[in-house]
């Protein structure tokens, strides 16, 4: 694939374990300096079709990229910003309170589990503890059960979140590609995780397709990039950019 054919392509980006490198806890991770300004310029090649599809909120997206604002869905879909100068929209409920308390007492007996409350969502992280991922899984998934007509439970990367139902990154890309800029050209998806299959199976509906960063899903010999590192060089030699 050849992102200089600009008007081909829209171009849809995961951030963790994609475009940045996994971390023990989300706040952790080390955004490149120039990835910012790699993205601003992809985006400018691609005439504005690029857009990051991510599970963390939008204002954590633009806090770990600022200046830099996109077009973006965060919260697996939960949220989207249809335009670098538009307000983020909600597309579902928050998580109740009752769930949200819940989780954090399922949490409070796995020490060293993470908690962390987006909103829309809530999530697990069990990186510090994997030894317990059965556990938790089991208990959350009871959670989810009795909520089973709005919440889901959505597994990753040393992760367990419970998401919206009717929210996806797939119906999140489909969404963008409604829009003027994306309109009429090819999706690439580029992900590296289960929340990621969504919008693989939505590019390839529109025409597009989806690459696959190698880690704890894809193994190396099937995934199209070993790591972020590789991600990013990709993106900087299509333009000739500096990573």
């Amino acid at each position: 694939m050849d992102l200089r054919r600009a008007t081909d392509y829209a171009l849809f980006l995961d951030l963790d374990g994609t475009l940045i490198d996994i971390a023990p806890t989300p706040e952790d991770v080390v955004v490149p300096d120039s990835l910012a300004r790699l993205l601003a310029d992809t985006t400018e090649e691609l005439n504005g079709a690029l857009a990051i599809l991510t599970g963390r909120s939008i204002a954590d997206v633009d806090r770990h990229l600022a200046p830099l604002v996109l077009v973006a869905a965060g919260i697996h879909g939960a949220e989207i910003r249809t335009a670098p100068d538009h307000a983020i929209e909600t597309k579902a409920a928050l998580i109740d309170a009752d769930t949200a308390n819940a989780v954090r007492d399922i949490a409070c007996r796995e020490p060293g589990a993470l908690v962390e409350f987006k909103g829309a969502s809530i999530a697990v992280h069990y990186r510090m503890i994997p030894q317990a991922e059965a556990r938790l899984e089991e208990a959350l998934q009871d959670i989810v059960a009795a909520r089973s007509d709005s919440l889901m439970l959505c597994r990753g990367r040393k992760v367990l979140e419970i998401v919206p139902r009717h929210v996806s990154k797939g119906g999140a890309l489909e969404v963008l590609m409604q829009l003027p800029v994306f309109r009429g050209k090819r999706p690439i998806m580029i992900g590296d995780d289960l929340s990621d299959l969504s919008a693989f199976e939505a590019a390839r509906r529109l025409g597009g397709r989806g690459y696959k960063v190698a880690g704890a899903l894809f193994r190396s010999e099937e995934a199209d990039f070993t790591d972020p590192t590789a991600v990013r060089a990709w993106l900087a030699a299509q333009f000739k950019r500096d990573t």
